[in-house]
């Protein structure tokens, strides 16, 4: 991994979670908003079945610190890691190493 960092080739960590429910559900995080302008959310989160669920799985380049998360539905977890890998190389990875001909990726 080393090597591949200081040569400035692509070090990718990459890593699924849980899958969560889809809808306006209750965070326990703090959102800043006007007293008026207040959201409705739901204090549980049960399944929406006409919402369904979404896999998050994340693609952190290890070379400047930086994620990627794709949301997906698909259950075949070899596929969408792959594809999930795509996207990334798609969305930022060729324009950021366009010469590069390895890619060292890392799965916990």
């Amino acid at each position: 991994m080393k090597e591949f960092l200081s040569k400035g080739e692509p070090v990718i960590s990459v890593d699924t979670k849980k899958k969560e429910c889809l809808g306006g559900f209750k965070n326990a995080g703090t959102e800043y908003r006007p007293k008026k302008g207040l959201r409705k959310v739901l204090d549980h989160d049960f399944l929406i079945p006409k919402l369904g669920k979404v896999k998050p799985y994340g693609v952190d380049l290890l070379n400047d610190n930086t994620g990627f998360v794709n949301l997906g539905i698909d259950h075949d977890t070899s596929d969408f890691s792959v594809g999930s890998i795509r996207r990334w190389w798609w969305a930022v990875g060729h324009a950021t190493f366009p010469d590069v001909k390895l890619l060292y990726t890392i799965t916990p």
